[in-house]
């Protein structure tokens, strides 16, 4: 495997992201650095993994969990019907700080929650997750804190220093115009813009 750089330029052992491989393949949660903030991870189609993260996280199941990707072609795997402002936004923003809420294929079988329509994904901005889902493939994640604290901005797991950026910007693209879910990392304007160009 190809040396991994963290933020600051410190190589991430590949046997770290090895291990971190080995235990989403497990089910187990791993802690993972990203572009905004530390996050919780685990493989959304091993039985029981996102149930636990649920359980970790005091979150509520009607609150679905996002999907980290390593790419275009991943998040497209995962969705159907994909308008085309979201498209742009991809090739704009990603990697990045960004998380899409898309139609959602009717064959996934990903238990992100209780909702199965729409699924939101993002390709962040940031090594360590990068290299876990071109190995593992998309992993569910949610940020390191309990649901509604602050998140986590400093190290669990996979320690690449410091992630304290905004929660990524998250766009509600299930339909021809696309709607603000969340402000974060990205502004609103030049995300509209980009999308409707």
């Amino acid at each position: 495997m190809t040396a991994i750089l963290a933020a600051g330029g410190d190589p991430v052992p590949a046997s770290a992201i090895a291990a971190a491989a080995e235990a989403l393949r497990r089910g187990d949660i791993v802690g993972v650095p990203t572009d905004t903030v530390y996050g919780l991870a685990a493989d959304p189609w091993h039985s029981g993994a996102t149930d636990r993260l649920f359980l970790v996280k005091g979150r509520p199941r009607s609150f679905e969990l996002p999907v980290l990707v390593s790419g275009e072609e991943q998040a497209l795997a995962l969705t159907t019907a994909v308008p085309a402002p979201a498209r742009r936004l991809m090739a704009a923003y990603w990697p990045g700080a960004l998380t899409l809420v898309l139609p959602r294929r009717d064959d996934l079988n990903a238990d992100l929650g209780e909702e199965d329509a729409t699924i939101g994904v993002r390709c962040p901005a940031h090594p360590v997750p990068l290299a876990l889902c071109q190995v593992v493939g998309p992993i569910a994640t949610t940020s390191a804190n309990r649901h509604g604290g602050q998140p986590i901005t400093n190290a669990l797991v996979l320690d690449a220093g410091t992630c304290d950026g905004r929660p990524s910007t998250v766009v509600d693209c299930t339909g021809e115009s696309v709607g603000l879910l969340r402000e974060g990392h990205l502004d609103w304007a030049s995300l509209r813009a980009t999308a409707r160009a």
